[in-house]
């Protein structure tokens, strides 16, 4: 068994797309369709036959409060693994990424997170342990 596909809820797919792709260098792997909305999914650059990220329309009516939640506890909806969190903080942030937790140590691993513009919280992680 394998994850094939996990998600974030978005507030607007379009620009979601859009930061997910310019900002974060993913890739496009899909968009098909779907009504109103699209089966939007990204991949990253580095494992195109990888993990797909659906960029989910977040309309349904729980999906407001429970984002809000996560918000407002600092909780990531999503955790990406770097190389180099440094250089990717730099890079992230001269594009104007709003980092609401910096570069930190946190165990095994170091740790930042930054809002998607999306509505969400996203974690960056570098593994330590071992280096």
């Amino acid at each position: 068994m394998r994850i094939y596909v996990t998600s974030v809820f978005v507030d607007d797919q379009a620009k979601a797309l859009n930061f997910y792709t310019d900002k974060l260098g993913f890739i496009l792997k899909h968009d098909i369709p779907l009504g109103a909305h699209r089966w939007l999914t990204v991949v990253s650059k580095e494992a195109p036959e990888g993990t797909e990220l659906l960029l989910e329309p977040g309309e349904h009516p729980a999906v407001g409060p429970y984002k809000s939640a996560l918000v407002n506890d600092g909780i990531p909806a999503a955790s990406f693994q770097v190389d180099d969190l440094d250089k990717e903080f730099g890079r992230l942030r001269e594009l104007g990424v709003q980092f609401t937790v910096e570069p930190m140590d946190a165990g095994t691993v170091r740790m930042a997170v930054f809002d998607d513009t999306c509505g969400n919280l996203i974690q960056l992680v570098e593994m330590i342990q071992g280096k």
